[in-house]
């Protein structure tokens, strides 16, 4: 089983992607932070608490997802994961850059992470997406550096119908032999 992670700023089309793999028979995990806003609006609270608590939590539950998703499956697809909450809960200093090395050694993700870029012209806010599309960019550029530094290859997916997205990524990965 290989876990593999698709990332990039809100709204680029990573939840519509994992939707057409899942549709192929394979295996995905879905982002935490949506879930975690959904339930706070829902009780009648803010979106997002106070950024330490709220990286915080989504660490909790992509932890939780990544034991989780051990599974006979040849792949799986995760939106966003554990990766990306250790470098939200660092950056809230809600852990220190020890714990967060320490924890991502621990973590055994394909060394290719599947970066989806901005794109306008698919961006659309909703009741958990309230960022503007400035904020996507920022997002997609700090999180293409968080993988970099943390020993990821960035592979970035084209901007293209979904199906041919898909295609994109399984090629890579039959390319890089897995």
């Amino acid at each position: 089983m290989l876990r593999v992670i698709l990332s990039g700023g809100p709204g680029v089309g990573k939840t519509t992607l994992l939707n057409e793999l899942a549709a192929r028979g394979y295996t995905v995990v879905e982002e935490s932070a949506r879930e975690f806003i959904r339930e706070r609006r829902a009780s009648g609270q803010a979106p997002r608490p106070e950024p330490a608590e709220f990286a915080l939590e989504l660490l909790r539950r992509d932890r939780a997802k990544y034991e989780q998703s051990c599974s006979g499956a040849r792949f799986v697809f995760f939106d966003r994961c554990l990766v990306e909450s250790i470098a939200m809960a660092q950056e809230a200093h809600a852990i220190t850059p020890t714990e967060s090395s320490a924890l991502l050694r621990s973590l055994k993700f394909h060394s290719r992470v599947f970066i989806l870029p901005p794109w306008e012209q698919i961006y659309t806010l909703d009741a958990e997406r309230d960022q503007d599309f400035d904020h996507c960019r920022r997002v997609h550029e700090a999180l293409t550096l968080w993988y970099l530094a943390c020993g990821y290859q960035v592979h970035e997916v084209l901007r293209a119908p979904v199906r041919t997205r898909a295609d994109q990524v399984l090629q890579v990965l039959a390319a890089d032999g897995v």
